[in-house]
């Protein structure tokens, strides 16, 4: 038995994630219309739904392996966006007390 695969698991974002989820919240946050030219597959570009998409995807490991790395780059973009957010607050409050 492997003792390191539950921590690596727990590390892995796509863990517990549902290709439904995946491809929902990417439709979501980009839209079909960007999501369809960031991956270029007929499923995004014509008449998308979530699922054909599946139907797609489960069938297509490189256009899965395509859309689980969107989904992280997609993740890692919203996290870098909130640490900004949250430096520009603290930057603004710094400096509201700073004169004081």
């Amino acid at each position: 038995m492997n003792t390191t695969e539950p921590a690596k698991q727990a590390r892995n974002p796509l863990h517990g994630l549902t290709l439904e989820v995946i491809v929902t919240q990417l439709a979501d946050h980009y839209g079909w219309d960007e999501l369809g030219r960031l991956i270029p597959v007929r499923c995004f570009t014509l008449d998308p739904s979530v699922g054909s998409s599946l139907k797609f995807l489960r069938k297509t490991p490189w256009a899965r392996d395509k859309v689980e790395s969107l989904y992280l780059f997609m993740l890692r973009e919203q996290k870098r966006h909130a640490h900004r957010q949250d430096e520009s607050v603290r930057q603004v409050t710094d400096c509201g007390h700073g004169g004081e």
